[in-house]
């Protein structure tokens, strides 16, 4: 039994990893240009996509193909932010069901780039960290886990002691003040989607040999980020973590001790619960941070 809760709690924290590093993301999205992306999905699909083109296809080493999906999900951002979020940034309801739009367009040309086939990724490595006989954490799920903490740093870094990091945050506390202050709106709404959208697909390039890479799997990956980021406080990046864990923790544990739809259940009810209890999440506030 103790082996079992054992091995359950290193699944959670690998849940928890991937997760926050998407729900930190989408936090980071709204919090500055205030607008809901629901292709956020997507840009974790285009991540995992990217490992299967450079990795698995071209064969190029697993860091690379990492590195070239944060850059290419990263520049996608770019684009969304150009093309469709500043066009209509005085109209939010606009902004996201463009979001909606370029959804369908990403997943469309997933499958005619790649088929609807799942794919199967060869896996990183092999090496596999024994605790004990039945307590074991492979090593691209430790790979997932060190990148999270790795980049969940160096963002709470690059906000609170970089100027580029203060224009964020000015900007997502208060646009009008922040431009009178000379800071570039449209600059740090660059920023934060670039910022954003990389976070989405360094998960899904990480997480590409662990799971089925299929042009639909950000359906799931955007449900349970909303579930995070609303128990956590729409706008609050460290809610969006411990959110996160929360998440991965009991869906975790109910998947194993029951299924995964009673699991899906127990965390919308979790979500239901807080929004109950405290309508603006558990460490969100009434204005938009």
């Amino acid at each position: 039994m103790l082996d079992l809760l054992a091995q359950t709690g290193l699944n959670a924290v690998y849940a928890a990893s991937y997760i926050s590093l998407i729900a930190v993301g989408l936090v980071l999205i709204f919090g500055v240009m205030g607008v809901i992306n629901f292709a956020h999905g997507e840009l974790y699909m285009a991540g995992a996509y990217s490992v299967v083109l450079f990795y698995s296809d071209f064969e190029l080493p697993f860091m690379i193909a990492v590195a070239a999906g944060l850059l290419f999900v990263g520049c996608l951002g770019l684009l969304m932010e150009r093309t469709l979020f500043r066009p209509l940034k005085d109209n939010p309801l606009g902004g996201l069901v463009a979001s909606i739009g370029f959804l369908m367009i990403m997943q469309a040309l997933a499958s005619m780039g790649f088929g609807v086939r799942m794919e199967h990724i060869p896996p990183v490595t092999q090496h596999v960290i024994e605790f004990s006989e039945r307590v074991r954490l492979p090593m691209a799920r430790l790979f997932v886990i060190i990148a999270a903490v790795v980049l969940l740093s160096a963002l709470w870094i690059f906000l609170k002691k970089t100027r580029f990091g203060w224009a964020l945050r000015a900007a997502a506390q208060d646009p009008e003040a922040a431009a009178l202050q000379g800071i570039s709106i449209n600059q740090t709404a660059r920023i934060a989607m670039f910022i954003g959208a990389g976070l989405a697909g360094i998960a899904g390039a990480l997480t590409a040999p662990l799971v089925s890479v299929n042009p639909h799997m950000g359906h799931s990956v955007i449900v349970t980020a909303f579930i995070v980021i609303i128990v956590g406080g729409v706008g609050s990046l460290e809610g969006a973590v411990i959110a996160s864990v929360v998440y991965a923790i009991v869906h975790t544990f109910v998947t194993t001790f029951f299924d995964g739809v009673i699991a899906d259940i127990t965390g919308l009810s979790l979500m239901l619960l807080v929004l109950i209890v405290k309508p603006t999440g558990l460490f969100g506030s009434a204005d938009r941070a």
